[in-house]
């Protein structure tokens, strides 16, 4: 069976939405298709019209990086569509800049509208930068966690004895895998940012202080696995309340690599009264200080 030729047929469908005008090409107004011609695409993107019609009925299978950012420069692709361009042609995508501590106004919006569960934001390279009521009542302000840079890996290593001593909160949070398995899942995850981001100097300096400052974090650099952290199970040792047993769920920000973090109970649980509890607490603090 023949293999599927996405990355032609994705350059053939983006050649024919292009508008001409767009793209600065003069035309004739004698056009069967609305979009560019392959000639005009080969022009502008410097390429042999052979070699795009070759691409484009998959007689050619191997185009170089140099020649897919050229197609998608002058497809005017947005980087999403670039991406899928790149891994068509079975290429890496195009690395970026630098790890965005930036939140959008709609992951904001999102954070507050999950106001019933705790729900925080954690940057690509696990920078804390948003957080909600709830996220502060089950496991304490982040102004008290004590991280460096305000960095959950930075607070995860920060003790090369027991991690009990110093716990990565406000109050102890443990993974049910326990704490070599939770340390492995977020290097594994971290290794897999700082691949995507070489040339983020700042995440770069990062990795090497981690690396001089924690035997642990050194050996999980050198020799753990790379993948992305999803979720895990967490015990929280509130202070009030005890421990609550909790699903914590990671999940990308649509359009970006912010990890929305979050705290969800069993229903019909201990646990889940446990966090009704702490959400008639956010209410009574938020009428008596007359926040909406």
């Amino acid at each position: 069976m023949a293999t599927t030729n996405h990355f032609g047929s994705a350059l053939r469908g983006w050649r024919e939405r292009v508008s001409p005008g767009d793209c600065g090409v003069e035309t004739d107004g004698d056009r069967r298709i609305p979009g560019l011609r392959r000639e005009e695409l080969a022009r502008l993107a410097g390429l042999s019209v052979d070699y795009v019609v070759r691409l484009e009925q998959g007689r050619a299978r191997n185009p170089s990086a140099q020649v897919v950012t050229a197609l998608a420069r002058a497809l005017r692709l947005d980087p999403s569509e670039r991406d899928h361009l790149f891994r068509c042609a079975q290429l890496a995508p195009p690395a970026a800049g630098n790890v965005s501590l930036r939140v959008p106004t709609r992951v904001r919006r999102l954070v507050d509208q999950l106001g019933g569960s705790p729900t925080a934001v954690f940057a690509a390279d696990w920078t804390l930068v948003a957080w909600n009521e709830m996220w502060c009542a089950a496991v304490g302000h982040p102004g008290t966690y004590g991280w460096a840079g305000g960095n959950l890996v930075a607070g995860m290593f920060r003790a090369d004895g027991d991690r009990r001593l110093e716990p990565i909160g406000a109050w102890p949070v443990r993974s049910c895998k326990g704490d070599a398995a939770e340390e492995e899942d977020l290097v594994a995850d971290l290794r897999l940012t700082a691949a995507a981001y070489p040339h983020d100097t700042r995440l770069a300096s990062f990795v090497d202080r981690m690396l001089s400052a924690s035997p642990r974090f050194a050996r999980l650099w050198l020799t753990g696995g790379a993948r992305t952290n999803v979720g895990d199970r967490k015990t929280i040792e509130h202070p009030r309340l005890g421990g609550i047993a909790l699903d914590l769920d990671v999940v990308l920000a649509a359009g970006s690599d912010l990890r929305i973090v979050t705290y969800t109970a069993e229903p019909d649980s201990v646990d889940a009264e446990k966090l009704d509890v702490l959400r008639a607490g956010c209410r009574s603090t938020r009428q008596r200080t007359g926040r909406p």
